[in-house]
């Protein structure tokens, strides 16, 4: 077999590399190695994956074309500033959904100066979001925001994105003091809207700048087709946002949930098309709604392994035994017990298929927990301030979501009639939160590359689209 395209995955623990080929606007999936990553010189652990590809039968051509993304820095740490909580909260969030940085601390103006000191001295960011102010607004927090910064000579770049007509006074502050900045336009301009894309491709501008740096990569990335590393959870929401919305020249499949589960997080993307067509009016304030298409939540204390004891600890162990698919006589202690091995040791697998239900009960409960904290919920009594009756749909609403796309581990490596079973229990039961009013579709990224398909849709949209139609839905309602 013969790939004229490789896509790379830089992890902490693994360096992946997905071969294809393509011929004549078709791409076809090939296979895929790892090896472990080297980070004093990457380029070892790549060869490595490739060497893991040649030990499969695959070939690379002369003409090979070189792609990737990294998750080996963990993301920038990220402090927002702003005005408000809500807006700031959400604009931060919004920002940072695939930039490659981890938002660690929203700081609005309700805090004390001293606080917001302390916030910066603590984590010692190396990104600030300094946000705040619809352009026309409030003036007052940002420049004093921009003061405070300039005090601690905070080593941070800022990312500028608040009121245009306080942004020249800001960044002549920040000359005057030495501090890194990149302007960028407001990332909330009115009420009614985000406008956050510039301000993420600042931060993964920065992103790379990090990785190339403390990872050696520059030798590497230079060797890639286009000279880009996407941050992998960016690669994998711009491969379900192609998913379904489509290109310029083809449909895309409609509204989709993403579940994303590892070792030490638990994320929930859903890209809901139709939103779009809302108008201002429709669409209402951005602090009260979540109907933008595309929006992602992540729980960083739901995880498979790193983070293994938060998921009994937010669903008791009697939920995780509820959640198993046999009867092996596990005890609530033994639960407990489970999840603290895990978090011991990371790389464990299981020994057994009790052990293997364990790990599917847990990734049930964490989905579960999850989902209903992405999901919008029924309003259970009346609000007249905010003009809302009970049983109102607030938040985002899912309920019209045909399909759910499923990433991890997990779904590899456990049989796939149990993969969905294990995300099927999730949609069971919905109470008030806005879920599917259908059973959705369940699909399996079972070759782990829907990365990989995320970077290259950068390049060949249809391509890639319709290799995603047939991969992951034609082949799944054949089964």
């Amino acid at each position: 077999m013969l790939a004229n395209i490789l896509v790379y995955d830089i992890g902490s623990t693994y360096t992946k590399a997905a071969a294809f080929s393509e011929e004549n606007g078709t791409l076809r999936y090939l296979g895929r190695g790892q090896s472990p990553t080297t980070l004093n010189n990457v380029m070892d652990g790549a060869q490595g994956a490739e060497a893991a590809l040649a030990a499969q039968g695959i070939t690379l051509a002369p003409d090979l074309r070189r792609y990737s993304s990294c998750s080996a820095a963990g993301g920038l740490r990220m402090v927002a500033l702003g005005y408000m909580p809500r807006v700031t909260v959400k604009a931060a969030k919004e920002v940072s959904m695939t930039a490659g940085a981890r938002v660690m601390q929203v700081v609005s103006a309700d805090e004390p100066l001293s606080f917001r000191k302390e916030v910066l001295r603590e984590i010692d960011p190396d990104i600030i979001l300094l946000s705040g102010g619809t352009d026309g607004g409030d003036e007052t927090c940002v420049l004093e925001n921009a003061d405070m910064i300039c005090e601690l000579k905070s080593k941070a770049t800022v990312i500028l994105g608040c009121n245009r007509y306080a942004q020249r006074e800001v960044a002549r502050r920040f000359e005057a003091a030495g501090i890194e900045y990149v302007r960028v336009p407001n990332i909330m301009p009115t009420i009614h809207e985000l406008n956050v894309a510039p301000a993420r491709t600042a931060i993964h501008e920065q992103f790379i700048r990090q990785i190339t740096r403390a990872h050696g990569l520059l030798d590497f990335q230079a060797t890639l087709t286009d000279k880009v590393v996407v941050p992998t959870p960016g690669a994998v929401l711009l491969a379900s946002e192609l998913l379904a919305k489509g290109s310029y020249e083809q449909e895309g499949t409609g509204s989709l949930l993403l579940v994303d589960i590892g070792g030490a997080t638990t994320d929930i993307h859903s890209a809901l098309p139709e939103l779009e067509n809302l108008t201002i009016e429709e669409r209402g304030l951005v602090i009260n709604n979540e109907k933008q298409f595309s929006y992602r939540t992540v729980e960083g204390n739901l995880g498979l392994r790193v983070s293994a004891t938060g998921i009994p600890d937010a669903v008791g162990p009697k939920a995780v035994l509820r959640a198993m698919d046999g009867d092996f006589g596990v005890t609530p202690e033994e639960v407990l017990d489970y999840t603290e091995e895990l978090e011991c040791h990371t790389d464990h697998v299981p020994a057994d298929e009790r052990e293997a239900s364990l790990d599917r009960a847990l990734a049930t409960c964490a989905v579960s927990v999850a989902l209903r904290r992405h999901a919008g919920i029924y309003a259970q009594e009346a609000d007249p301030v905010m003009g809302v009756m009970a049983g109102t749909a607030m938040g985002r609403d899912l309920r019209n979501v045909e399909r759910v796309l499923c990433v991890g581990g997990i779904f590899v490596h456990t049989e796939e009639k149990k993969g969905r079973e294990l995300v099927r229990k999730c949609f069971e039961d919905p109470g008030i939160s806005l879920l599917p009013l259908r059973e959705p579709e369940i699909l399996l990224d079972r070759d782990y590359i829907f990365y990989a398909l995320g970077v290259l849709g950068k390049h060949y949209p249809d391509m890639v689209l319709d290799f995603m139609k047939k991969h992951y839905i034609s082949q799944n309602n054949q089964e």
